[in-house]
């Protein structure tokens, strides 16, 4: 489990971003696999969220989760009625206490956001597709229309893969710098092979938006020895599937 030390100076939220230690699942999902999405046993995943949940609040049974799909769809809860609806998009955002809102990643950014002085919180899910089409922009302005200022947002972008283990085609960094010319500066060239930091360019689309008060959690998600799930690196074992990380925030 990490936390982000500025949002751990909130009282009023309570937030985590969890490893894959701590669950029930077995072999390649060992052993918090939150991801519904995946192949793992349902009654290991379901027991895993309830795990996972129950570190920050005991209404465990108010968490919503999305359909994620690399987009820069968002959804504000408000007087959200717990059902079996699938939300499909990228973000959550509310004002509403002891509802837990929550992302699952394997090598994408997590992010959180929390107005110190609205009392809203978000949880985004910034892949480099969702980054790209501005879902985090998208969650800025909403908040900003609901009357929230700069000064009071602060942002934490938790763990996901690290530059060093991010290898891209050319096409992938024409595509960027098609989109700005600044973009160049989340690209590294090493021995005739291009990487891109995933979390440099999370944080820079915060700044744009005025937000200052950013945490990063500098945790490598492709990096076995941090006991992440990674896409990456079960797609370079020849695996079939991957398990999900969860990140968790609440309004106590």
């Amino acid at each position: 489990m990490f936390y982000s030390k500025k949002l751990s100076k909130e009282t009023q939220i309570k937030h985590c971003f969890f490893n894959r230690l701590g669950g029930k699942s077995k072999g390649i999902y060992k052993s918090l696999n939150c991801g519904r999405g995946s192949l793992d046993n349902k009654k290991h995943i379901n027991k895993n969220i309830v795990i996972a949940c129950k570190k920050i609040s005991k209404s465990y049974k108010k968490l919503i989760l999305l359909n994620q799909i690399h987009s820069n769809k968002f959804f504000l809860i408000k007087n959200f009625k717990f059902s079996k609806k699938k939300l499909i998009g990228d973000a959550l955002i509310t004002d509403q206490k002891k509802i837990i809102i929550g992302i699952l990643t394997a090598d994408c950014a997590p992010v959180l956001i929390f107005d110190n002085k609205l009392k809203i919180i978000s949880a985004i899910h910034a892949g480099w597709k969702g980054a790209y089409k501005g879902i985090i922009q998208k969650v800025i302005k909403e908040f900003k229309k609901r009357g929230s200022e700069s000064k009071n947002l602060i942002a934490a972008v938790g763990p996901c893969i690290s530059q060093k283990n991010y290898e891209i085609q050319n096409d992938f960094k024409k595509k960027f710098l098609k989109q700005s010319k600044k973009n160049k500066f989340f690209f590294k060239n090493i021995k005739n092979k291009t990487y891109f930091s995933l979390n440099k360019y999370v944080v820079s689309q915060l700044k744009e938006f005025g937000v200052k008060k950013i945490d990063i959690i500098d945790q490598d998600t492709y990096n076995q020895k941090n006991n992440f799930f990674s896409a990456r690196r079960s797609l370079h074992k020849n695996q079939d599937d991957y398990g999900r990380n969860i990140s968790l925030i609440m309004i106590n």
